[in-house]
């Protein structure tokens, strides 16, 4: 197994979301808008923020 990580910044408010939506985002590790952490690149967790994609941004 590799060492890929992605960084994801949370970009965009969670207020007004999807109650899983925002499950989601706490899920990811992130806190606040402009929070960015490095994830292990796994499926598990591509899945998750393909379900929240228009909240971040990611690189890597």
């Amino acid at each position: 197994m590799s060492d890929n990580k992605i960084k994801v910044t949370l970009v965009k408010s969670v207020i007004g979301t999807k109650q899983s939506h925002r499950a989601t985002v706490r899920g990811l590790g992130l806190r606040r808008i402009n929070h960015t952490v490095e994830l292990a690149d796994t499926p598990e967790v591509r899945g998750m923020i393909h379900k929240v994609f228009y909240l971040l941004k990611c690189e890597g």
